[in-house]
């Protein structure tokens, strides 16, 4: 009986800090009520539906315009990754309107050869925006994290194409991704597909500009010089794409001043004051959506560009709160999984899957033991590591249509390929050595009868529906979610449910089989505390990814560029949320096990959950 209380106790709590999370993410995102904020669906000119939120300052009306600016995530994200800008931005009076790009969130999928047409539905944004009656139509930006840059760039092309008096972006902030120096390709081009042998130009006309570029990028903001070397991003500000960006496209054969980082540097082009200017912030790429630092380049150069409505101090930043209440969310979210599983394991339907004792440590490995113990974790690491990035070329190349996801699909044929590896390792260790140890696959929960299978799948489906339950409230009744930096559990289209079936094997075979792994053959004494135990096994699931991105970044600083050049970039930032996802995963299925010594149940359930958080969270494409 008093562990029920208990159980309860933290189920209280856990939704307690779900609603805490909502109203205080929900206070910081309005700033206080100033902003409304809406979730708009519309039909584009592009025939697609594409998917935005719209941050309204109270006071802006049709008779007192305000300046508008659409914001864009990069690829493999959502809206709620421009957050920090939309919160800083709308608090200071602008109109925001934060899409989801096409094939991303809510928005409709497109074809990859549609990507480039009206800037992937930010083009599309900036048409809705000029329509509003409250936004004044010679002040609308665009701003964009990393393809979400790409992405302003083929808006301000589209833009060109119209009459001067009446395109409609009249400033451009670029964050994470090259500015067009050269008007050759007819859209903007990669560092390594620039030839530098093209004629430099002024693509942008009259319209202000600026560039966000990070010293330690991991995709952009190189050159390649003489003899193929290739500058490394913290050296772009002396690249001659720089200095002739900063001098509104003169060839810098012509330049004779070199022009730094941080300063505002105006010229009058086609009768307007126009200005450039870059910021080089020394941090990664991913981190320029989650820095303070960033977003006070972005609020200093639109107010010097169009004016902020309110005058508030670059450095007074408040998206951090939110951040906050968004964290509590995301620790309500998952302590609610375990709390609630516990509570519905004392409900007739389900009491028969709760244990009657506790699942407690098994001895202290010893002699032999300590060799299968130990052996067991690092091979297991090792091999994570060195699949991780073999596996990394074969899924992209050898994708079928039937997955739409190629990250998702790509981290799917790794987890199964980890759980195989598991299963295996399991098969082999118990034959040679622990059954023999007296290991018994039915007392640790390996063997389930059919009865208690069909009970845990069920309670697995009820608990994850429960807990995102919790999301769609938060969604429907505050805009808002889950999440920290990267990891994000949010509200999704019903077409995500379908996906996510497709990807669910292969992450059911990874997480049941690290289940089995972490509880019921190596949940043993580990020093003189419980935790311990618990401790190792979350270490040893993430130490092999955490390893590639100790590597890479390590090497990154030192030397100016990543390590693993022969593979995209994208392998160690795809690492950032999976070294707290797979961690975690030891510890949220370890007490699901103590209560149960069903194994099953806790990685069904985070298997459940991780595929529908990679699924919801990144692009879409058939």
């Amino acid at each position: 009986m008093r562990k029920v209380k208990k159980s309860t106790k933290y189920l209280v709590i856990s939704l307690v800090l779900c609603l805490v999370s909502m109203i205080g993410a929900y206070s910081f995102q309005t700033s206080g009520t100033d902003v409304e904020i809406k979730d708009m669906e519309w039909e584009t000119p592009s025939g697609h539906l594409m998917s935005a939120l719209l941050f309204k300052p109270k006071g802006v009306s049709e008779e007192n315009p305000a300046p508008g600016i659409v914001t864009s995530h990069g690829w493999y994200n959502t809206r709620e990754m421009q957050d920090l800008n939309n919160i800083e931005l709308s608090r200071r009076g602008y109109v925001v309107v934060s899409i989801d790009m096409y094939g991303h969130g809510n928005s409709d999928p497109v074809k990859p050869e549609e990507w480039p047409v009206r800037g992937t539905g930010m083009y599309d944004a900036v048409e809705l925006m000029a329509d509003f009656p409250y936004v004044d139509k010679e002040k609308i930006g665009v701003t964009g994290h990393s393809n979400g840059a790409r992405a302003a760039n083929w808006s301000v092309l589209t833009d060109n194409k119209k009459p001067e008096d009446e395109r409609l972006i009249s400033s451009v902030l670029l964050v994470a991704n090259d500015a067009m120096y050269t008007d050759a390709s007819g859209e903007p081009l990669h560092w390594s597909q620039r030839t530098g042998d093209q004629a430099f130009t002024n693509v942008y006309g009259s319209r202000d500009v600026g560039i966000v570029a990070a010293k330690y990028d991991e995709f952009f903001f190189r050159s390649i010089q003489e003899g193929g070397n290739v500058t490394p991003p913290r050296e772009y500000i002396h690249t001659d794409y720089a200095q002739s960006f900063l001098h509104f496209g003169a060839d810098p054969s012509n330049i004779s001043d070199e022009r730094e980082s941080y300063k505002v540097y105006e010229k009058e082009i086609n009768n307007q004051e126009s200005m450039r200017v870059i910021y080089n912030p020394t941090q990664i790429h991913p981190w320029n959506h989650f820095s303070k630092n960033v977003v006070s380049s972005l609020l200093g150069y639109f107010d010097e560009s169009i004016g902020a409505p309110e005058s508030i101090e670059s450095s007074n930043q408040i998206w951090q709160w939110k951040v906050f209440f968004n964290l509590l969310g995301l620790i309500g979210f998952f302590m609610f999984v375990v709390s609630f599983t516990k509570v519905m394991l004392n409900t007739n339907v389900f009491k028969s899957l709760k244990a009657s004792e506790p699942a407690a440590p098994g001895q202290a490995p010893r002699g032999v033991g300590k060799l299968w113990f130990w052996g067991g974790l690092i091979v297991t690491a090792v091999i994570s590591g060195w699949s991780y990035l073999a596996l990394y070329n074969w899924s992209m190349e050898n994708r079928p249509a039937f997955f739409p996801q190629a990250p998702v699909f790509y981290i799917g044929i790794w987890s199964a390929v980890m759980g195989v590896v598991t299963l295996a390792i399991l098969f082999i260790s118990y034959k040679l050595f622990s059954k023999k140890d007296g290991l018994d696959l039915k007392k640790s929960g390996v063997i389930l009868s059919w009865n208690t299978l069909w009970k845990t799948i069920l309670l697995s489906l009820i608990v994850v529906s429960s807990a995102f339950g919790l999301v769609f409230i938060a969604d429907y009744f505050f805009t808002t979610d889950y999440r920290i930096w990267v990891i994000a559990i949010k509200a999704f289209s019903p077409d995500k449910l379908l996906i996510a079936l497709k990807y669910l094997p292969f992450y059911l075979l990874f997480y049941v089989a690290n289940s089995i792994a972490v509880n019921s053959f190596n949940y043993v004494v580990n020093g003189k505390r419980e935790w311990i135990n618990t401790a190792l096994m979350a270490l040893f699931n993430g130490i092999g990814p955490l390893v590639i991105v100790v590597i890479q970044y390590v090497h990154f600083f030192i030397e100016g560029d990543v390590y693993f050049t022969n593979l995209s970039s994208i392998i160690g930032i795809w690492l950032f949320p999976i070294i707290i996802i797979i961690p975690l995963a030891a510890i949220i299925t370890r007490k699901i096990y103590r209560v149960t010594r069903n194994p099953y149940l806790g990685g069904i359930i985070y298997a459940i959950i991780v595929t529908v958080m990679l699924v919801t969270n990144t692009l879409t494409q058939y």
